[in-house]
């Protein structure tokens, strides 16, 4: 065996042994989905965000909420705050990165609304500001993170830790969770507008 193969397979091997320890948890994302969709349909938002590959993520997230997982249905409020590249280099320039996130949180966020922040390290300070920022504010924050414990799972209301060592097999049971997250929403909105 290749050293490419050798590395591919300790890949799929650490994929497979961080999902078998997802799976206990993964209950979550189905309360997760149905509360989000009691928020959204009540005219609440989701505000998202993320740094790196969880930015990527978190907008992944809100693309399938505000278009659509599987079946058609109605376009519902989703932001990835990173995506707006105006405000978060101005926001970085004029208050320092670790309000990037925080200071839209504020503008955007109202109580009741969702704010689902994704780290793979739980240990971002931009993160950390906003989940205060979003407590603050009267938002849910649930964090999706790697290993726990980590601070942002300390500064939310809810959290899903993935037991991974490494960053990429955490994005990856991430993406899995986003997935599980949307199928559970557009089930709970299916039943509402059915």
């Amino acid at each position: 065996m290749s050293v490419q193969e050798t590395t591919a397979v300790a890949h799929c091997d650490q994929l497979a042994q961080a999902i078998r320890a997802f799976r206990g948890s993964a209950h979550r994302t189905e309360h997760w989905g149905e509360r989000l969709a009691d928020v959204l349909c009540g005219g609440g938002r989701l505000l998202a965000a993320g740094n790196g590959g969880s930015a990527a993520q978190a907008q992944h997230l809100t693309a399938e909420i505000v278009g659509r997982y599987r079946d058609d249905r109605p376009p519902f409020s989703a932001i990835a705050l990173h995506a707006d590249t105006s405000a978060t280099t101005a926001i970085a320039n004029d208050y320092g990165v670790d309000q990037v996130f925080a200071r839209q949180v504020r503008a955007h966020g109202r109580p009741g609304d969702v704010l689902m922040l994704l780290s793979t390290s739980g240990a971002s300070a931009n993160l950390l500001s906003a989940a205060a920022a979003g407590r603050g504010a009267g938002l849910r924050v649930w964090a999706l993170t790697g290993p726990a414990p980590n601070p942002l799972t300390a500064g939310s209301d809810e959290a899903l830790c993935v037991a991974a060592p490494v960053a990429a097999t955490v994005q990856e049971l991430h993406l899995v969770a986003v997935h599980m997250i949307c199928a559970a929403f557009d089930a709970a909105v299916e039943r509402r507008h059915g």
